[in-house]
């Protein structure tokens, strides 16, 4: 199966667990828990909510981790500062990455927005080294904007 086939597969997986969902909670702790039982690598998947200028933890699968990041400090919180995808091939090389979890290696930060502003953040770690790519991001890219549609459909407000 080609990356572009699996993350077709696992976008309607998504759809059919968080379109009828009015809670974002609820559908944070669903998809957390489906891209860590589908895919291959991770050691942890979960949200970050973003809370009075902090990253705050949000559902999450894996080991116990970080409570709180400051925006602009690490992959999670600079990807929710610059509002950018964070894809980082080595942790290790990253400028100030925030250590959770010492088996990390890689990591994919994906910020999640209602109405343009960032509201929580995405992060999935891998004990593997360049575990994500450009197929990987898109994929991801594509779960998170039907994410931020059904909380738009669902009004939603922050």
């Amino acid at each position: 199966m080609t990356k572009n086939t699996f993350y077709r597969d696992l976008h309607k997986q998504v759809e059919a667990l968080i379109s009828d969902e009015t809670d974002v909670i609820a559908n944070m702790a669903n998809v957390s828990a489906l891209l860590f039982e589908q895919l291959a690598d991770v050691n942890w998947v979960g949200f970050y909510r973003l809370i009075n200028d902090e990253l705050v933890l949000g559902p999450f699968q894996g080991k116990v981790a970080c409570i709180r990041i400051p925006l602009g400090r690490g992959v999670c919180g600079t990807a929710a500062s610059n509002n950018e995808v964070q894809c980082v091939a080595d942790v290790h090389a990253f400028d100030g990455h925030i250590a959770c979890d010492a088996s990390s290696n890689a990591e994919i930060v994906l910020p999640l927005r209602l109405n343009n502003k960032v509201i929580a953040v995405l992060d999935i770690d891998s004990i593997a080294f360049n575990r994500f790519d450009s197929d990987d991001q898109a994929g991801l890219e594509k779960i998170i904007s039907l994410f931020e549609n059904v909380m738009i459909n669902h009004g939603v407000v922050n």
